[in-house]
C-alpha cells in the first residue's frame, strides 16, 4: 500500500491532483512522451494541449492512454472520471467519438507554405482542395459519409446588394463524390447555407424534421444533418463553410466548433474583394437542385461558345472571365424564371 501512495506522486513528492497533471509528470520522461505519442497517433503539440487544459482529448483517446500505461491506470482513471464523469460509461469502441477540437499546426504550415509559394492565379483551388481533405478526415475519420463544401457569395448586381449563392467547391466521403465542384449548385434564402450568411451565424440541423425557422431547406438524398459556419473577415462576410452527415444529430459543439477553425482558415484565403457588408445581403428563393440542372448543364458549352465569340470579336477574354459571365447569366434566369 505504501509503495502505491509513492507510486501516485510524482518526483516533487506531491500527489497529482487531475490526470491532466500526472500526464504532465509522467511526459518529463522525453522517451515516455515519444512512446505516448507515437502509440496515440497524436502529435507533440495536441498532448501538450491536453497537459495544459487547452484541448479535450476523445475519449477513445484516452482508454488508449490507460492501455499504454498500465503502471498509472487506476489513478489516472479516477482522475480522468473526476473531470469526465461520463467516461466511465464510455468504452474505447464507442462510435460517438469526438474529433479534436484544434486543427494540427503542422496543417497551418502547410498551409501557410502553399499560401506563400502558389501563384495568385492557382492559390484558392490549391488551399481549398487542401483545407477540404483535412476537414474531411478530422470529422470523418471513419469515413461513415459527409459532404464539405465552400459557399460563397455571387458578386453583387448594379445595385450592390448580393441576390443569391454558389456552391464553389466541396469534397465527400461515400455516399457522396470525392469532388462535389460539379455537382455545385445555387443557394438563397431557402438554404441553411442562406440562413447562416443573412444572420451571419453559425447554424446546425440535428434532422431533416429540424428546420429552426428556414423557409425550405431542401435535404439531398443521404442527408441526414447539416451544419455552417460563415466565412468572415471582421463585419464583412463572403458565404460560408458547410458540411453535411449521413448520421443524424451529427453536429456535437465540438465538431462545430472544429468546423468554425476551418471557416476562419478559409477566410484567410479569400481576397478582400470576396467579402461584403451584411446590408448587401438580400438573398432571394432559388429553384430546387433538380430544376437548376437543366440551366447547370448546359455551363461548360457556354463558356466554350462565349471564349470563341470573344475570340472572333477580338476582344481578349480569359477562362476565369467568361466562367463569371456565365454564371451570372445563369443566375439570372434562375432568379427570374416564370
Amino acid at each position: 500500500m505504501w509503495e502505491k501512495y509513492l507510486r501516485q506522486k510524482g518526483a516533487t513528492g506531491v500527489e497529482a491532483s487531475t490526470w491532466r497533471e500526472l500526464l504532465e509528470r509522467i511526459i518529463q520522461d522525453t522517451q515516455e512522451k515519444q512512446r505516448i505519442v507515437h502509440e496515440l497517433g497524436i502529435s507533440t503539440v495536441t498532448l501538450s494541449r491536453w497537459t495544459h487544459n487547452t484541448t479535450n482529448p476523445r475519449m477513445q483517446s484516452l482508454h488508449h492512454l490507460l492501455e499504454i500505461l498500465p503502471q498509472h491506470c487506476n489513478q489516472l482513471r479516477s482522475l480522468i472520471v473526476d473531470e469526465f464523469p461520463h467516461f466511465a460509461n464510455t468504452t474505447i469502441d464507442d462510435s460517438q467519438e469526438e474529433g479534436e477540437l484544434f486543427i494540427p499546426s503542422t496543417f497551418y504550415s502547410r498551409v501557410f507554405d502553399a499560401y506563400t509559394t502558389t501563384p495568385i492565379i492557382q492559390r484558392f483551388w490549391t488551399i481549398s482542395n487542401l483545407v477540404l481533405q483535412q476537414a474531411l478526415e478530422q470529422l470523418d475519420p471513419h469515413q461513415s459519409g459527409m459532404a464539405i463544401i465552400i459557399v460563397q457569395c455571387m458578386p453583387p448586381w448594379n445595385d450592390q446588394k448580393i441576390y443569391s449563392l454558389r456552391e464553389r467547391a466541396g469534397h465527400g466521403t461515400r455516399p457522396w463524390s470525392m469532388n462535389l465542384e460539379q455537382h455545385a449548385i445555387f443557394l438563397g434564402e431557402e438554404s441553411l447555407a442562406g440562413n447562416i450568411v443573412s444572420t451571419i451565424r453559425p447554424k446546425a440541423l440535428q434532422s431533416r424534421n429540424d428546420h429552426q425557422g428556414i423557409i425550405s431547406a431542401h435535404w439531398v438524398e443521404w442527408e441526414e444533418s447539416a451544419a455552417g459556419y460563415p466565412l468572415l473577415r471582421a463585419s464583412r462576410v463572403a458565404g460560408c463553410l458547410l458540411a453535411s452527415s449521413t448520421q443524424t444529430n451529427f453536429f456535437t459543439a465540438q465538431r462545430i466548433q472544429l468546423l468554425q477553425h476551418y471557416a476562419e482558415l478559409l477566410a484567410f484565403v479569400l481576397e478582400p474583394h470576396e467579402f461584403y457588408d451584411s446590408t448587401q445581403i438580400t438573398l432571394r428563393t432559388m429553384p430546387h437542385a433538380i430544376e437548376q440542372q437543366k440551366k447547370l448543364v448546359t455551363f461548360r458549352i457556354r463558356v466554350a461558345e462565349l471564349i470563341a465569340q470573344s475570340l472572333r470579336d477580338k476582344i481578349p477574354m480569359n477562362l476565369t472571365q467568361a466562367e463569371l459571365i456565365v454564371w451570372r447569366q445563369i443566375e439570372q434566369e434562375l432568379l427570374f424564371r416564370k
